[in-house]
């Protein structure tokens, strides 16, 4: 077992499989499944750290492609890694920003020894190879780490996945043997909807022996069985002792179906950027607190919800800053979201220690559903 992670599973739900346990990692212990709120730039978007550790996120997630822009990953090793860089004393796990680069880079071409591509900020030309991806991941000094692989569009051909899912493989074992650090690295299995290429590229990931492991190619405009064909195929071929990260999900009937087929980690955007929006979570469906009908709504966004902004807010001030376009109003709205999402999947660990998480999701999607915008 890893010094860097360790996963301790500590019951597995007799209706359905889904586990719970703890993630140890060098900046502390979390309870799984979990949901990781995205801090792209080192920040979750308007809000402090203090805020998310009250909200109960543990994992913060950040992004390599973005961080490597700006302000450099020499600068952020220079300040102490990102822990001190963004005064965040709990885990980091940092994306290989291999999906950034297929969908944000300009003009990119794949080769044998990397891709290279232009900045998508001012144009210059650069080159991401599977060795200069962990280096960058290791001067930011994230807990855990993803190897660079590449993000298959969906759709795509047979012969196409095939092709990627090979290089793929021998970019993971190239990272892999440049990683020196103690940061705990992932290996990303990729195969599109074709289940003899996801058993395959499972099964070579495990035979390097990784931290943990991601489903990748997930969440890119396929259907949503599909999505779930993907998970149902990869999770078999990968070790139980080991973590295992759904990359880029954050709706709750994908999180609650994950966490069903044995998922332990999820993150996405989704919360926070359409809490930017004016689109707010609630046990009633979603608020579009643009609408005039909140203009005189003294109620908070939720009555059932513990966040900070529901105990101290009302709708109608909150739509009065997001009409006056007010900082604050993102920022509260944020944590509305965020603590609602974490709060959902909280309740999820405590269904599955119960053995009863199938009658928890099935109670949660009925309450909620498709219609409710999640």
């Amino acid at each position: 077992m890893s010094e860097n992670i360790r996963l301790e599973i500590k019951h597995i739900c007799k209706q359905t499989g889904a586990r719970y346990g703890l993630l140890h990692t060098k900046h502390g212990t979390v309870e799984v499944p979990i949901f990781m709120p995205v801090g792209t730039l080192a920040n979750v978007k308007t809000l402090t750290p203090e805020e998310l550790k009250e909200m109960g996120a543990g994992i913060i997630l950040a992004n390599t492609y973005h961080l490597a822009l700006r302000p450099g990953e020499d600068i952020v090793q220079k300040a102490g890694g990102l822990h001190k860089f963004m005064n965040y004393d709990g885990p980091i796990l940092t994306d290989s920003g291999g999906f950034q680069v297929f969908s944000l880079a300009k003009m990119r071409s794949i080769s044998e020894e990397g891709v290279k591509f232009r900045n998508h900020l001012n144009g210059d030309e650069l080159f991401f190879t599977p060795e200069n991806v962990i280096e960058i991941q290791e001067k930011l000094g994230a807990d855990i780490i993803m190897s660079f692989d590449e993000c298959v569009p969906y759709p795509a051909t047979y012969d196409y996945v095939k092709d990627s899912v090979e290089r793929t493989l021998r970019w993971a074992k190239r990272g892999k043997d440049a990683h020196k650090n103690e940061c705990a690295l992932f290996g990303i299995v990729q195969g599109g909807e074709f289940e003899d290429l996801r058993r395959h590229c499972a099964e070579e990931l495990v035979k390097m022996d990784f931290e943990g492991y991601s489903i990748g190619g997930t969440s890119i405009g396929e259907p949503k069985d599909v999505c779930f064909k993907m998970i149902d195929i990869s999770v078999p071929y990968l070790p139980k002792d080991k973590p295992r990260y759904l990359m880029g999900v954050g709706s709750l009937d994908y999180i609650l179906e994950g966490i069903a087929r044995g998922i332990d980690m999820f993150d996405c955007v989704l919360p926070t950027r359409i809490a930017r929006h004016g689109s707010l979570f609630s046990s009633t469906g979603r608020i579009n607190i643009r609408r005039a009908e909140y203009k005189d709504d003294f109620m908070p966004i939720d009555e059932n919800c513990d966040c900070y902004t529901c105990k101290n807010y009302t709708r109608a001030y909150l739509r009065h800053l997001y009409v006056a376009n007010e900082a604050l109003g993102q920022r509260l709205m944020s944590i509305h979201n965020l603590r609602f999402i974490l709060k959902i999947v909280e309740g999820a660990r405590i269904a599955i220690q119960e053995d009863r998480f199938g009658d928890y999701k099935d109670e949660i999607l009925r309450k909620f559903g498709d219609d409710r915008g999640f």
